[in-house]
């Protein structure tokens, strides 16, 4: 079976040779996009069609300036060998598909039959670090019994006592299914010492294996760095500089979404190379120090999350786009006049997602070549922590973002809301329950339904005959207010005995809460809930985490749609799985190489907002 890797990845050689267009780079998480989707002839007749259709040449030969034209134009000269423009574009739209898995057809039905027959192993080619509890973690090298894998992307298999899915891309089926691992790797060793013609003795004029390892791995560093700027490049002024030409087919709305803030990562990573190149070794490539280059910058890759969580919206407006034949000719006649590679535009807007997830794998490559005494070591391992660091906040970020909605149609259920939009000082909730709330001067206990969100505590009143249904009673500004674990027994400022208890006070002792719990397993989950809350704040200023009043304004006006005035607004989903993950395995829902990072929480899980406030409300009338 034949991997696929995209030009970020180190180590492993990439599928077919040389590519027309006048660029050797391979399209991202495609098999082999040397070979024109259209074919030779349907090429031809497409790039022809193009240019009779939208481009007007004398304006092309004069000014090198992309004019497309929506009025009639004459055809007849090349009626017979371009065809009608119906047919170029059903062409177009028949080959946009250019992503596909090598692991298909009959070669798919071979690895079942295998499966079938009885256990098949396959090596992992890279590693898979996962915070996914459904997904298998795996080291390069290490043996995977497979023993699902009728999905062509995820396969289901086996390490040792865990199992999960893991992507098809990032492993290979053992040849010889009969030898075991051990021999293999002790046929490796056997070859190391016998000498320089094998794997083991050195691979380059005078080095060690493990220096010239080295050497390969900083040299494809070096070169997917410069690919990819180029990929940046093309983006830049293949497409957006022509789409801003036609202010008749484009707002600068529908581009900012369409292309995010690519232009400000194009400005970065050029920075970015030429620190790579100052550091890098020509001569001697295993002598490099890049390590620091990625500790300097590591705040700069920050600015990827922007894109990272904008890139869905990309697609979805592209998508639409698509749909009208003269912005497909368009696009491909911006890829024609760049000369750039037979990519799609959406697959070189997804080369900056898989980019940022591809770094921790470089520098984990690299880590894993470099000797402990080298320079540069503690570098690259610092270098990989922070990207991984980076990876985690861009993800977070997403889920954070993804929520603001949810949160907004949770307050459009709440009857009777009082005060601010919860979205004004909050972004996301961090637990909830029923607690018993007693407050000065009465005393009186009153059950309440609490919802700890960051910066405040919101609870809320069940209707007693509509249990779905809460109204609100007030909030706590959790900046304001120190938590106190308070012991069982007779409580002095309350007079009263409590047990489960803890109280939240103001810091000169005017407002006091005390809260107690049913259990006392739910207290301490209470205390870390709030230990978790003061926590994310500082992480969050530390960050520069904000959501803008753009995003809260129409993540409000999409709750207010969702629930029209005069109609009662009754919670009707469950939501306790906000909290509390399913276990049982699902497909994953994307490709590997469309999750935002595999390092933490990845893209295609379904966010579990909704399940938290059902666990904290019981649905029986």
């Amino acid at each position: 079976m034949r991997t696929q890797h995209s030009a970020g990845e180190v180590g492993v050689p990439l599928a077919g040779g040389g590519c027309s267009g006048g660029s050797s780079e391979q399209s991202p998480g495609s098999d082999s996009d040397c070979s024109p989707a259209l074919g030779l002839a349907g090429g031809v007749r497409a790039v022809r069609g193009v240019m009779s259709h939208y481009w007007s040449l004398e304006s092309l030969h004069s000014t090198n300036a992309l004019v497309i034209t929506d009025g009639p134009q004459d055809k007849s000269g090349l009626a017979d060998e371009v065809g009608s423009e119906d047919d170029l574009y059903n062409e177009f739209r028949s080959s946009s598909n250019r992503f596909g898995h090598p692991g298909g057809g009959g070669e798919q039905l071979a690895i079942n039959e295998l499966i079938s027959d009885g256990s098949v192993c396959a090596e992992a080619l890279w590693d898979h670090v996962t915070m996914d509890d459904q997904e298998l973690g795996f080291k390069a090298g290490d043996v995977i019994e497979v023993v699902d894998a009728t999905n062509k992307e995820w396969w289901w298999g086996r390490v040792l006592d865990s199992e999960g899915w893991f992507p098809a891309s990032f492993v290979r089926l053992r040849v010889n299914q009969d030898e075991p691992m051990e021999e293999y790797l002790a046929h490796l060793d056997g070859a190391s010492e016998g000498g320089g013609a094998s794997m083991g003795g050195p691979l380059g004029p005078g080095l060690p294996c493990k220096e010239q390892m080295r050497a390969n791995v900083i040299n494809e560093i070096m070169s997917t760095e410069r690919d990819y700027i180029k990929h940046l490049k093309d983006i830049c002024e293949g497409y957006i500089k022509q789409c801003r030409k036609r202010t008749d087919m484009f707002t600068e709305e529908q581009l900012r979404t369409i292309f995010g803030n690519i232009d400000e990562l194009y400005r970065f990573q050029k920075k970015f190379l030429k620190a790579l190149e100052k550091k890098f070794n020509k001569d001697h490539p295993h002598l490099s120090e890049i390590g620091s280059c990625f500790l300097e910058h590591q705040t700069n890759f920050q600015i990827y999350s922007e894109y990272c969580n904008n890139h869905p919206n990309a697609c979805v407006q592209l998508s639409k786009l698509m749909k009208i034949k003269k912005y497909v000719f368009f696009f491909e006649a911006c890829r024609l006049l760049q000369k750039m590679i037979d990519i799609s535009l959406d697959g070189f807007l997804l080369t900056p997602v898989q980019k940022i997830c591809k770094y921790p794998l470089q520098l984990a490559e690299l880590l894993k070549y470099t000797n402990p005494q080298h320079r540069d070591y503690k570098d690259v391992e610092a270098a990989l922590n922070a990207m991984k660091n980076v990876a985690r906040l861009i993800n977070e970020r997403k889920r954070r973002l993804e929520n603001i909605d949810k949160i907004a149609q949770w307050q459009s259920s709440i009857e009777d809301w009082e005060g601010e939009d919860i979205l004004s000082r909050s972004s996301d909730l961090i637990f909830s329950g029923d607690l018993t709330k007693i407050s000065q001067p009465q005393a009186k206990g009153q059950q309440r339904m609490f919802f700890l969100f960051d910066h405040q505590l919101v609870f809320c009143k069940k209707d007693l005959l509509r249990r779905d249904i809460l109204y609100y009673k007030g909030r706590l500004d959790m900046d304001q207010m120190q938590v106190v674990d308070v012991e069982d027994g007779k409580d002095k400022d309350f007079n009263v005995s409590v047990k489960n208890a803890l109280k939240l006070c103001s810091p000169g002792g005017e407002e006091v809460h005390l809260l107690c719990a049913k259990k006392p397993e739910q207290k301490q989950r209470w205390l870390r809930a709030f230990a978790d809350e003061r926590e994310q704040v500082q992480h969050d200023l530390e960050t520069g985490f904000t959501i803008t009043e753009v995003q809260k304004k129409q993540a409000m006006l999409n709750a207010s749609k969702s629930h029209p005035t005069g109609k009662p607004k009754a919670v009707t989903r469950p939501y306790y799985d906000f909290l509390l993950r399913q276990k049982h395995p699902t497909l994953p829902t994307s490709l590997p190489q469309q999750q935002v990072i595999m390092l933490a929480e990845p893209k295609r899980k379904t966010s579990n907002f909704w399940h938290n406030i059902g666990r904290l409300t019981p649905f029986k009338k």
